[in-house]
């Protein structure tokens, strides 16, 4: 396993009550990163030259590994940043959408080959990336994913650690 897979599943965890568990449902659980994303939708050294065409890269992987046509991500996610970037300041975003056709938050995390414009609130370019997809149904799947992943990225010494993570032979792609 990549490094960069293996030290973004293993944030430090963050307890935030959930309504979901990948496996079942379970109420009065505590939410971890490793229960949005897993080994393959961690993508290293991601080629993208602007905002737009890397959203659009994310959507079509994401929409991969949901079973579903990128129709049915990219417009969500593109109308979301639309409405102001995900950027969360550092070099860091966590785009996000809510989706009907998703049932359960979904995560994909990229680490870019080189920083892009991302029209941060620090005007700092953006190289780590946070896609999280959520159900569209009202619930506090959503504010708890969204709050988990934030909070997260957050945390004094996670954005560099990730950043200097090494990829090993076979990494993830």
């Amino acid at each position: 396993m990549a490094e960069i897979a293996h030290l973004a599943l293993r944030l430090p965890d963050q307890v935030w009550p959930r309504q979901f568990s990948r496996a079942k449902a379970c109420a009065n659980t505590a939410m971890k990163i490793s229960d949005l994303l897993s080994p393959s939708e961690v993508l290293v050294d991601v080629p993208a030259s602007n905002k737009q065409l890397l959203l659009e890269e994310l959507a079509s992987k994401a929409a991969n590994s949901l079973g579903l046509g990128i129709d049915r991500v990219a417009p969500y996610l593109l109308k979301r940043e639309a409405l102001g970037s995900t950027s969360i300041g550092g070099g860091a975003a966590i785009p996000h959408a809510l989706l009907p056709d998703v049932q359960r938050p979904f995560g994909l995390m990229a680490r870019l080959k080189q920083p892009i414009q991302f029209d941060a609130i620090d005007d700092q370019a953006v190289d780590l990336v946070f896609l999280l997809l959520l159900p569209a149904k009202t619930d506090n799947t959503q504010l708890s994913a969204l709050a988990l992943v934030s909070r997260t990225m957050r945390l004094n010494g996670v954005i560099d650690r990730l950043r200097r993570a090494h990829t090993l032979p076979g990494s993830i792609r």
